[in-house]
């Protein structure tokens, strides 16, 4: 019998992950807090921290719980009631409090945190880079992105052997569906079946990571280089640094046109004494004509304005937020860097990767007080605070030279707006928005012609899913009506796995293996297909989704 799994909170996030469990056929009943039209007994209507909601949808019986609220703290609650009903229950928790749910995943047994945000980040970034990915896949401590090849007359890949793209390091091979027929993967490898028109296959690819870096000098000399870009932030500055120079000097030559023994010196000395109130020699003007005491007296008050104002942005420059934005302007990348508009959950991660793999990233927030930026500072991205929908915003960070831009604010109008202000000073720019409602990304893909809209609802529901039908995912997907996934499984001695060979199993049995992790080595390749399974070993792999339950079942130790 199939694990029965629970979803608690059927909003945007909730329902997809509960309409994509039910239609992989679990056994899944949903929770909501209102009546859902079309839904009948498998969705239970209540409060989602009431006893009584939990027991009327078989908490008790449960094998899975997905807290799919938006709320933290309610999820929390559901949480802490949930175990106190059954202190078993595996519970999958969406959190975006990212620290919180690693503490959470070490206190609690069988208690795993997704966020939705750093499941469908790597999904942007790696179409910021011109991979047309589908999902992602973390192998050997790095997110290597899965996409589709769809083999046409012109492809590289037609006619050649499945085996031999199986040698390759560089990638993994991880579904076939063939245009004919039906054959797993691990047969077709053996076999040495070559790639024909109109099939598909799924592969995941090793992420490039730059290895250039800049030294700090070289950052330095290009903040130099860059200082132009502080005139349109420093005018005021200037302007007013001007006039109060302009008063010093002034003064300073209209006390020495009135008394010749007056030397130069003396008469800077009381101008700037006199214009900034520290006084300093009074002889200048003690015999000096009523109306040059007149023109004294006028200067302090000009003096005392103008003074006032320096300071006050002086102050502001130093002890303010405009030297960190200017600082920031002259660290802006000339060419080749990616641009990030809005500083949420999925910006913070996407800056995160690039800058990672040592890519060049400048970031655009409207909010000056928004929590990630000094996260984001601390990397050493510059941050452009102003309206992305600009033009004079956008061409701050160079948009005309760079590779790609990033719209993921939290507003879809808003990403629309900023998407087409940039399209229209770079034509050529490749655009990435972040869009909530699939149904109407597509749209906006299509009518305003932008190279990629995602919503990361769509591609986040697959790992919560994936991750409730059990195991430890590492990456998802889905193709056609399939939803595959990628685990690791932990081979005890009572598994259903134990002491078979690799090979034997792919007969039985519909997955593919990446690889496995064998008492501190890592089997690859052909051996992989001849490795026999011993308690201990770790073995990756992807599944269906439909056939998990063949993981499940565990045989009696011999």
């Amino acid at each position: 019998m199939k694990p029965r799994i629970i979803v608690c909170g059927l909003g945007r996030t909730g329902y997809q992950i509960f309409s994509l469990l039910r239609e992989q056929g679990a056994a899944v009943v949903g929770i909501s807090d209102r009546v859902i039209p079309g839904e009948g007994d498998d969705v239970t209507i209540g409060d989602f921290r009431a006893a009584s909601t939990l027991l009327e949808a078989g908490i008790k019986d449960a094998h899975t719980l997905v807290l799919s609220c938006s709320d933290d703290a309610l999820n929390l609650a559901i949480l802490t009631q949930s175990r106190l009903i059954n202190p078993r229950i595996r519970i999958i928790n969406r959190l975006f409090n990212h620290s919180l749910g690693e503490r959470l995943d070490l206190i609690l047994p069988d208690h795993f945190s997704m966020s939705v945000a750093a499941l469908a980040a790597p999904v942007f970034t790696f179409a910021a880079l011109g991979d047309r990915a589908i999902g992602q896949l973390q192998l050997f401590n790095q997110t290597w992105p899965i996409h589709e090849e769809y083999i046409d007359e012109n492809h590289p890949w037609i006619g050649r052997s499945l085996g031999d793209l199986w040698e390759a390091r560089s990638r993994m091979l991880i579904y076939y569906l063939p245009v004919s027929g039906h054959i797993n993967l691990v047969a077709a490898v053996v076999q040495r079946l070559k790639l024909e028109v109109g099939d598909r296959i799924i592969v995941g690819t090793k992420p490039n990571i730059r290895s250039r870096r800049r030294s700090r000098l070289q950052k330095f000399l290009k903040a130099i280089a860059n200082l132009q870009q502080f005139q349109r932030h420093a005018q005021s500055m200037l302007l007013v640094t001007l006039v109060l120079f302009l008063t010093i000097f002034l003064a300073t030559v209209t006390y020495i046109s009135v008394d010749f023994n007056t030397s130069v010196v003396d008469a800077i000395y009381f101008s700037v004494g006199m214009i900034t109130g520290a006084g300093g020699e009074e002889q200048v003007v003690e015999k000096s004509p009523d109306s040059i005491k007149f023109f004294t007296a006028i200067m302090m008050l000009v003096g005392t304005g103008t003074v006032g104002i320096f300071y006050a942005l002086l102050n502001d420059f130093i002890l303010g937020t405009r030297l960190r934005q200017f600082w920031d302007a002259a660290r802006v990348p000339t060419r080749n860097h990616y641009i990030i508009c809005g500083l949420g959950g999925i910006g913070v991660q996407i800056i995160n990767q690039l800058h990672n793999n040592g890519y060049e990233v400048v970031a655009i927030e409207r909010d000056p007080d928004n929590r990630f930026l000094g996260v984001i500072r601390s990397l050493g991205v510059p941050v452009i605070l102003g309206d992305g929908s600009l033009s004079t915003t956008l061409e701050s960070a160079n948009i005309q030279k760079a590779e790609a831009l990033l719209v993921v604010t939290s507003n879809d109008m808003t990403n629309v707006e900023i998407a087409l202000s940039a399209k229209a000073l770079a034509p050529n720019l490749r655009v990435i928005v972040r869009n909530h409602d699939s149904q109407f990304a597509r749209g906006v893909q299509q009518v305003f012609n932008f190279e990629v809209v995602l919503s990361p609802t769509e591609l986040a529901t697959p790992a919560f899913a994936a991750a409730a039908l059990g195991g430890r995912i590492l990456g998802n997907g889905i193709t056609g009506n399939t939803l595959w996934v990628a685990l690791a499984i932990a081979i005890t001695p009572d598994h259903t796995f134990c002491r078979r060979r690799v090979k034997d199993l792919t007969r039985e049995v519909d997955f593919v293996p990446l690889y496995i992790e064998s008492k501190c080595q890592t089997i690859h390749g052909w051996d992989l297909f001849e490795t026999l399974l011993t308690p201990g070993d770790v073995l990756y792999l992807t599944i269906p989704a439909s056939e998990l339950d063949q993981l499940w079942r565990v045989t009696p130790s011999q």
